[in-house]
């Protein structure tokens, strides 16, 4: 694995206000990626606090995710054998079958996952099916995603993404290390 900084964060816009900061480290061959991630969405707040394990083609092997709001204290437990075949809280989840990445509906970090894995040169497009965690209930479901690796701009990579289940799509624009810089109506970052 290449070196990456240690540390990133993120301010919250227009979908909700709060803040995302993560602590990235390099532990036997894995990437650990832990974070927290505040807001305040229509009026409730909430934060969420995750730890997750990419292995070093940066699929997604674990993630450990506590949420806490108004409606209490959440945890979920997702293992991942790294072809698609996932447990949650040490259950089958045969629904995420094929899902190769995590989405944390509160973060900007996790949209680098498909990207690093992916490796999509200029004009490739493919399917990045996710198991994606809601904030702040930590309700886990399959996510179809889409990520088109457009024309740079200059120093940063730029990505269609779509999300059909939510009729969303725009252009995510990322630095050198692979990280969000801009997620149009969702994140900015900021460190």
């Amino acid at each position: 694995m290449f070196e990456l900084p240690s540390t990133a964060a993120w301010r919250h816009r227009d979908a909700r206000l709060g803040f995302e900061v993560l602590f990235i480290r390099h532990e036997r061959g894995y990437l650990r990626l832990e974070g927290h991630s505040t807001a305040v969405e229509e009026d409730e707040a909430w934060a969420i606090r995750y730890d997750l394990t990419v292995d070093d083609r940066w699929v997604t092997r674990s993630a450990h995710v506590v949420g806490r709001s108004a409606l209490g204290l959440h945890e979920v437990r997702l293992e991942a054998d790294g072809t698609g075949v996932w447990q949650i809280d040490g259950r089958a989840a045969p629904w995420l079958d094929g899902c190769l990445d995590v989405d944390l509906e509160a973060s900007a970090c996790t949209n680098a996952l498909p990207i690093h894995r992916l490796g999509l040169s200029v004009g490739a497009r493919a399917n990045a099916s996710a198991a994606y965690v809601r904030a702040p209930t930590l309700r886990v479901e399959p996510l179809e995603q889409t990520y088109a690796r457009l024309p740079d701009d200059g120093d940063s990579a730029r990505y269609e993404y779509v999300a059909p289940a939510f009729d969303f799509s725009a252009v995510l624009t990322y630095d050198r290390f692979g990280f969000v810089l801009d997620y149009p109506g969702i994140a900015v970052r900021v460190a």
